[in-house]
């Protein structure tokens, strides 16, 4: 027994931390973690104790957590796997501020994201149509009990589109039978510009503030940029391609470099189809690439409309595949958006993102010629 408890510590302590910790037993790293002395056939591995972040309902929890830990089953690989491991591996910011449309087609709008769209796929988007938008929108995650909130406020009315926009992201993953809390604030401003008439470009400017209370994760705040290019083929065809954090002032896993491209194809005019790849640049490169489509229902008189959504999602960096719908209901004033994507390989992840937008004035989009 005490060869195996002696392997375990070994396992689980390295370098410098072995030699610390015969130093001065009660170490602390996130929280407070205390090695009981082994005396006689037995050894115990002490407690670990964390605060628990503010939940759903702004609770707060602090003192002790008992971490039981058996020594016949467990090794050390499983107690790391216990204190680093979580039902979502990463905050990315890639995939947390992205909208009810985009998750609905399996995030494949590179080539045809407007509004608040663009914001997180390709801001050249936002120069294909003409319409002033207020948009708010809120998500939930299961899997990490996440809260996802973005505002924004897009004119491309004028001669150079812009928005303003705010995005907020929250999770409360569980490690080991305790509940941790990480957040991330993003804001920021988009332009778009058409050099020509089926040539948009565009780009977005915005400072970030991360904060995690999970083991290994650094907070940081900066700012990053992101640059987006459309090309309109024809009245049915368009290409995007867009760049994600391409500069960086502070570097943060949690904010990656990505690039990706889609086509989207106006087939008839209420049947639009997409297919979009990305390209997750730091660290391992891996992809994530989708396709979907939106079919476009007219009320009568042709003043309301009813979009139907459906996508399909592939991540081979996570080997997970995710399938997605949408319903919605828009007017002239205002629209409503509502999505769902549930994992089917991989894991269990379950997301619903809602939205609602109140139009301002709209006009006919910019002619190719």
């Amino acid at each position: 027994m005490q060869r195996t408890c002696h392997a375990l510590l070994v396992g689980i302590l390295s370098g410098e931390r072995r030699a610390s910790l015969a130093r001065d037993p009660p170490m602390r790293a996130r929280g407070r973690v205390r090695w009981a002395k082994r005396t006689g056939r037995s050894c115990q591995i002490g407690t670990l104790t964390v605060f628990l972040a503010h939940g759903a309902e702004s609770r707060q929890h602090s003192g002790m957590r008992l971490l039981v830990i058996g020594v016949a089953w467990l090794t050390s690989a499983g107690l790391i796997a216990a204190l680093t491991g979580s039902a979502r591996a990463d905050a990315d910011s890639l995939d947390d501020v992205l909208g009810p449309r985009e998750i609905a087609v399996g995030e494949a709008l590179r080539g045809g994201a407007t509004g608040a769209s663009s914001i997180d796929l390709n801001p050249a988007g936002l120069a294909l149509n003409r319409e002033l938008v207020f948009e708010g929108g809120y998500g939930y995650r299961e899997a990490d009990s996440a809260s996802l909130v973005g505002v924004s406020a897009c004119d491309s009315t004028n001669a150079v589109p812009g928005c303003f926009f705010y995005n907020y992201a929250g999770s409360n993953p569980e490690l080991a039978a305790m509940t941790v809390h990480r957040s991330t604030h993003v804001g920021g401003l988009s332009l778009s510009r058409a050099i020509m008439p089926r040539i948009l470009v565009g780009a977005t400017a915005k400072y970030y503030r991360f904060r995690s209370e999970m083991v290994g994760e650094a907070n940081a705040s900066g700012t990053t940029f992101d640059l987006g290019a459309t090309l309109r083929l024809n009245e049915m065809f368009n290409l995007g391609v867009s760049a994600q954090n391409l500069w960086a002032s502070t570097e943060s896993p949690q904010f990656p470099r990505a690039v990706g491209g889609g086509i989207y194809a106006h087939v008839v005019s209420a049947l639009a189809l997409s297919f979009d790849a990305r390209w997750r640049l730091d660290g391992e490169t891996t992809a994530r690439y989708g396709g979907g489509g939106e079919l476009f229902l007219r009320g009568a008189g042709g003043q309301t409309g009813y979009p139907i959504r459906a996508g399909v999602l592939h991540d081979n960096g996570l080997d997970a595949t995710y399938l997605s719908a949408g319903l919605g209901f828009t007017s002239l004033r205002f629209g409503i958006d509502v999505a769902g994507r549930r994992q089917i390989s991989g894991g269990k992840e379950t997301l619903i993102v809602a939205s609602m937008r109140i139009f301002g004035p709209r006009f006919a989009a910019p002619a190719l010629e």
